[in-house]
């Protein structure tokens, strides 16, 4: 048992150092990108949100 957790963790090792970590400017922008589109399908879904609800109170009434 002992020994397939130290493989384990030997391969762990190994596969860590392929990773390719983004530079700090790659990180940054894509953090906008992140941002602005919660952003706009934040508004859009609120826009949809209020349209709805003033329709189905148009539509009960």
């Amino acid at each position: 048992m002992i020994k397939k957790i130290k493989e384990f963790f030997r391969e762990v090792k190994v596969e860590i150092k392929k990773v390719v970590f983004p530079s700090r400017d790659e990180l940054i922008g894509s953090t906008w990108v992140v941002i602005t589109t919660v952003i706009a399908v934040s508004l859009f879904l609120g826009v949809v949100d209020l349209g709805l609800t003033k329709l189905v109170g148009i539509v009960l009434r």
